[in-house]
């Protein structure tokens, strides 16, 4: 029997989900009860929440946690995350109190720019076409500046239009690379809807300008998520005999070995992509949270970690005249109006949580959300290992996985206090367990 159907957008969304269930869960209505169920109980807010996108069926319900204790630039703060690995929320929260009494975090906003391009085709006399270029630009800014005026107004905009020649790559490929700068909004639609009035002026001038044989060709007119130029440095420092004994491990002794750990993922690509995704776990908790997106700012700081030839860390640490300094550069292209930022309930909460930061201070705060997690992964890297404090946090999932009840949950918790948990180990705790007290599963 054919699973294809036509005009499935246009059905109810109980109508979605009848099809979904009996073409795809073996029409089991059970399931169809447990769908549905993840409604929201106001019907104005699930209306909201099937809007944000298409073949909405339910909501899909992610842990939204804080981290406190956040010293940054002398203010604290209380940092929301939305991801549902519960070590990441522990370890950033030990993060933020470790470093709270030794001056906390620090951060700079180095610059703001975000990048469109047009890129398109051109056959003609490429002298004639640069040496043309401040003509055209001068009439593309121009032409496009009733879509800017607003943005203009706030003190963004435009900044520069380039011509890129990169005909040498591929023959008659031509780029105007186009500077932003979006204030609070993360700006992709507006620089996207200017992008597409450039192409089409590009393509109308050149077509009636004297001296141009050749038309141009219009490829496609988007945003650049690589945003190098839109970068944020978060770092914290102290004497090295501040960081104290870390497990056993003299402070001189964990510098050097945390140093060390932050040098082998600069130097191998292999450990760089569990260094850097780690440092994601931090960054992208706080990025859902505050309903901006995590796919670009991620996509970009992966680029970033190659931008010199060599995919490495993005995080970096110096030892040096008894200063311990560690520090991250990160590429954030981030808004705080727009978008979800007024349509959903809990980003809202997240921007109020944070002081309804500006841009610039909401990428201050992801960078060391983003530090601070890479601090607590290498602090349990170079000592203790990471298995002993992200499987004791997994220790509930393991348990509600093999349904155990509250009493065997208390248990297990005082038993794996010092002993190592493993799916293998949990089993093997049960099973004893309901052995001796007849409640097995």
């Amino acid at each position: 029997m054919s699973k294809t159907i036509k005009g499935y957008s246009k059905l109810s969304k109980e109508e979605k989900i009848d099809w979904l269930v009996k073409n795809y869960l073996n029409d089991d209505r059970s399931i169809k009860s447990e769908i549905m169920s993840y409604w929201h109980e106001d019907n104005a807010v699930q209306n909201r929440f099937d809007e944000f996108s298409e073949n909405t069926l339910t909501n899909f319900y992610m842990p939204f946690g804080v981290a406190p204790n956040f010293l940054i630039n002398g203010k604290t703060y209380c940092i929301p995350m939305v991801i549902e690995e519960s070590s990441v929320v522990a370890a950033m929260s030990k993060s933020g109190k470790f470093w709270q009494d030794k001056g906390g975090f620090k951060t700079e906003v180095i610059s703001t720019t975000k990048i469109g391009q047009v890129h398109f085709s051109f056959f003609g006399d490429k002298a004639l076409l640069k040496s043309y270029f401040p003509s055209l630009k001068a009439q593309l800014l121009e032409g496009g500046k009733y879509l800017t005026v607003n943005m203009d107004s706030r003190g963004g905009g435009v900044l520069d239009i380039e011509l890129v020649d990169l005909t040498e790559k591929e023959d008659g490929y031509f780029q105007l690379k186009v500077s932003f700068e979006t204030c609070d909004s993360m700006g992709a639609n507006f620089i996207n809807t200017v992008l597409e009035e450039y192409a089409n002026l590009l393509k109308e001038i050149i077509c009636t300008e004297n001296g141009f044989t050749e038309k141009v060709s219009i490829i496609m007119s988007i945003v650049s998520n690589y945003t190098p130029d839109c970068l944020v440095r978060a770092w914290v420092e102290c004497k090295v005999e501040e960081l104290g004994e870390v497990s056993g491990i003299s402070a001189a002794d964990f510098a050097q070995k945390f140093k060390m750990g932050v040098r082998i993922a600069e130097v191998d690509p292999h450990r760089a992509a569990t260094h850097n995704k780690g440092i994601y776990n931090g960054v992208d908790a706080v990025i859902i949270a505050t309903g901006n997106d995590f796919r670009a700012v991620e996509a970009c700081g992966h680029v970033y970690a190659a931008k010199d030839g060599h995919y490495g860390s993005l995080s970096h640490c110096s030892v040096e005249n008894g200063i311990f300094k560690f520090w991250i550069d990160l590429p954030l292209a981030v808004g705080t109006v727009g978008g979800l930022t007024q349509l959903h309930p809990m980003v809202k909460h997240s921007h109020e949580i944070l002081g309804n930061p500006e841009a610039k201070a909401l990428m201050e705060i992801c960078a060391v959300a983003g530090l601070a997690q890479n601090f607590a992964a290498l602090r349990a890297l170079t000592t203790v290992g990471i298995q002993q404090g992200h499987m004791k946090m997994h220790l509930l999932n393991i348990l509600n996985y093999m349904e155990a009840t509250n009493q065997e949950k208390d248990y297990a918790l005082t038993y794996f206090i010092d002993k190592i948990v493993s799916y293998t180990t949990v089993r093997v705790m049960l099973d004893q367990y309901r052995s001796v007290h007849k409640t097995a599963k």
